[in-house]
C-alpha cells in the first residue's frame, strides 16, 4: 500500500486564521494530540519571527512525541545576506528541530515585485539556504510559493526553481498554490510535469481560496505527490488551508493509501473537536468527515432507507473517522425517524400501530408553534416519555405569576442607576401536594428558575447541581414585531452531562417556561432518580 506523509500547519498557518490565538501551552497540547493521531510532521511555527514560536520550540524538547516529527518553518535567506550569516536560517538552525521548511519564490513576477531580484539570483538564494540547512544535517523540506501561478506565468522557471531546491539537497519539493486560486486538473497537469522533471519526492500545500483545496490536495496525489500539507478543520488566512480532516480520509478509505493506520483514523473525529475547542472556535458543524452533522439524517425518506440498509445515505461507516450517525425529528420528518429515535432511547414503539403517527403529528403542530426538536433532544426524549401509558412526571405546574418592576431614581430613559426587580410565584404538584413558592431574581427566567428551585428541591435535593449553561432565544418571524413567534433553548448541565431543551410561544416568558420546565424533568427522569425521596 502507497504510503502518503501528512504534513500538519495547524500550529503556524492555521494560527493565521482570524480569531485564534494559540498561547504556547495551547500549541504544545494540539502538537501532542497530532502526535497521538500518527502526523508525520508537525510545524511548530517560525523561530525568530516572535517569542511565541521561539518559546516554543524550547518547551517543545520535552514533548515525548512518538509518530511526529517537528518542523521549524522560515524563508529562504535574505536577497544581501548570506546563508550563513542570515538570521532567520540561524534561527532554524537554533530551534532544536530536526527538520526544517523553507519558502522561497517560484513565481517569476513575484521574484521581480516582491523580491526585487533578478531570476537567477532567485535560483541562487534557493540553493544556498537550502544547501546550508543540509550542512547543519537539517531535514529540509522546501516550499515553493506560489508554484502554480508561477507555473501559469512561465513555467520554465518554475520548475527551474525545484531544480535549485534539489540541487541543494532538499528532502521534499512542496507545491504552494498560495493564492488558492488552482483548479484540481491544472494542479494535477503542473504536478505530472515536476515529477517527469526532477527525482525528488513532491508535495502539495493548496489553500481554500476557490474552496478546491482538497481537490487539488487529492488531484495531485493522484499525479505523484507523496506529501500533503494542510491543517486540522481547514484553519487558515483568509479563506483557510487544505483541510486534512478531509483529504486523510479521502485519501486513506477513497483511494487505498495509507496515511495513518486504523485505529488512528478513527480518532480524527475527535481530533478535529479538540482543536476547536483549544482554538476557541465553535466547531464547524457541516464539516465532511467530523462535523456533528457529516452523518445527520432528517427526511424521513432517508431514514426509512437508512433503518434498512446503513449505507443507503451515507458513504463511508461514520466509525472508520471516529464519528456517529445521527437521526433529528423535525416537521420534515417521516414515522421512520419517529420509530428510528424510539428504538435508539431504548422507549418501546410499535412500527406499525398508530403510536409514531400520533407523535410525528404532535411534532409537527409543536414546530408550527415555534418548538424544534432537531437541538433539543431531551425535549424530544419527554415527548416520547410522555406518550406512554403510565407515565408520571416528577412535578406539574399548577399556575405561575411574574412581575417585573423598575424603580426610577433619575429622569433618563436610559438611567443605568435604576433599581429592577424581577419576582417570579410558582405552584406546582409534587407528589400530591401542592407547593406554593415566591423567589426573587436577576431577571423573569431566573426568577422562575429560583421558585421552581424553592418549590422542588424539598423533594429533589440532586436539582442543585443543575445549572443553565447557555439561554438562547430566537425571533421567528419578525413580521409581528415584538409579539412575534420566538423559541428558546436551554442548555443544562449537572457538571457530567449536558441536555437541551425547547420551548416556543408568542410569549417570551412562557416559551422560556416551556424549556425550563423540560429540563428538571429530563434531569429527575433520566438523571437523577437515586435523588427522589
Amino acid at each position: 500500500m502507497k504510503h502518503i506523509e501528512i504534513y500538519d500547519t495547524t500550529l503556524r498557518d492555521g494560527a493565521q486564521q482570524e480569531g485564534i490565538s494559540f498561547t504556547v501551552t495551547d500549541k504544545l497540547k494540539i502538537a501532542q494530540k497530532l502526535d497521538d493521531l500518527g502526523i508525520r510532521y508537525i510545524e511548530g511555527g517560525w523561530p525568530g519571527s516572535n517569542p511565541k514560536d521561539t518559546e516554543f520550540f524550547a518547551r517543545a524538547a520535552n514533548l515525548k512525541l512518538k509518530n511526529a516529527v517537528l518542523v521549524a518553518f522560515g524563508s529562504t535567506r535574505r536577497v544581501e545576506a548570506k546563508a550563513s550569516g542570515d538570521a532567520g536560517l540561524q534561527a532554524l538552525v537554533q530551534s532544536g528541530a530536526l527538520a526544517a521548511n523553507i519558502v522561497g519564490k517560484s513565481w517569476d513576477i513575484q521574484v521581480r515585485r516582491v523580491l526585487e531580484t533578478s531570476l537567477e539570483a532567485n535560483l541562487e538564494i534557493i540553493y544556498e539556504s537550502i544547501a546550508y540547512l543540509k550542512s547543519k544535517g537539517l531535514m529540509v523540506f522546501f516550499d515553493a510559493e506560489h508554484f502554480f501561478d508561477g507555473y501559469k506565468s512561465n513555467p520554465a522557471y518554475a520548475l527551474r526553481t525545484l531544480e535549485a531546491a534539489a540541487g541543494g539537497g532538499a528532502d521534499c519539493l512542496v507545491l504552494c498554490d498560495t493564492n488558492g486560486g488552482t483548479l484540481p486538473w491544472e494542479g494535477a497537469e503542473a504536478v505530472k510535469q515536476a515529477a517527469k522533471k526532477l527525482d525528488c519526492p513532491l508535495g502539495i500545500h493548496a489553500h481554500n481560496d476557490s474552496d478546491m483545496a482538497t481537490a487539488v490536495s487529492v488531484a495531485a496525489v493522484k499525479a505523484g505527490a507523496v506529501h500533503v500539507e494542510g491543517t486540522i478543520n481547514g484553519y487558515g488566512e483568509r479563506c483557510g488551508n487544505a483541510n486534512l480532516c478531509s483529504i486523510i480520509p479521502a485519501l486513506q478509505i477513497k483511494l487505498g493509501l495509507r496515511c495513518l493506520t486504523k485505529a488512528q483514523l478513527s480518532k480524527l473525529t475527535d481530533v478535529s473537536r479538540f482543536v476547536s475547542e483549544v482554538a476557541n472556535l465553535p466547531p464547524v458543524s457541516n464539516l465532511p468527515y467530523v462535523g456533528n452533522n457529516a452523518f445527520l439524517h432528517k427526511a424521513g425518506l432517508h431514514v426509512s432507507a437508512m433503518a434498512k440498509w446503513g449505507e443507503s445515505y451515507q458513504h463511508i461507516d461514520p466509525d472508520l473517522v471516529g464519528n456517529n450517525p445521527m437521526i433529528v425529528v423535525s416537521e420534515l420528518s417521516g414515522k421512520s425517524n419517529i420509530i428510528f429515535k424510539a428504538k435508539e432511547l431504548g422507549i418501546p414503539m410499535p412500527p406499525r400501530g398508530k403510536e409514531a403517527r400520533m407523535i410525528l403529528d404532535q411534532v409537527k403542530h409543536l414546530e408550527n408553534l415555534g418548538f424544534q426538536y432537531e437541538d433539543a433532544d431531551a425535549s424530544f426524549e419527554l415527548l416520547l416519555l410522555r406518550s406512554q401509558q403510565g407515565y408520571k412526571p416528577p412535578f406539574s405546574l399548577v399556575d405561575y405569576m411574574v412581575v417585573v418592576e423598575r424603580h426610577r431614581r433619575l429622569p433618563s430613559a436610559y438611567d443605568i442607576g435604576s433599581e429592577l426587580l424581577a419576582e417570579a410565584t410558582i405552584k406546582v404538584r409534587v407528589e400530591g401536594r401542592v407547593m406554593h413558592t415566591a423567589a426573587e431574581g436577576n431577571g423573569p427566567v431566573n426568577a422562575l428558575d429560583q421558585a421552581l428551585r424553592k418549590a422542588l428541591l424539598e423533594f429533589y435535593p440532586g436539582l442543585s447541581k443543575v445549572d443553565l449553561i447557555d439561554y438562547k432565544v430566537r425571533i421567528l418571524e419578525g413580521s409581528s414585531g415584538t409579539g412575534s413567534l420566538v423559541r428558546v433553548f436551554i442548555e443544562s448541565s449537572n457538571g457530567r452531562v449536558q441536555w437541551r431543551t425547547v420551548g416556543g410561544s408568542t410569549n417570551i416568558i412562557e416559551a422560556s417556561w416551556l424549556a425550563l420546565n423540560d429540563s428538571m424533568e429530563y434531569f429527575l427522569i433520566k438523571l437523577d432518580k437515586k435523588s427522589r425521596r
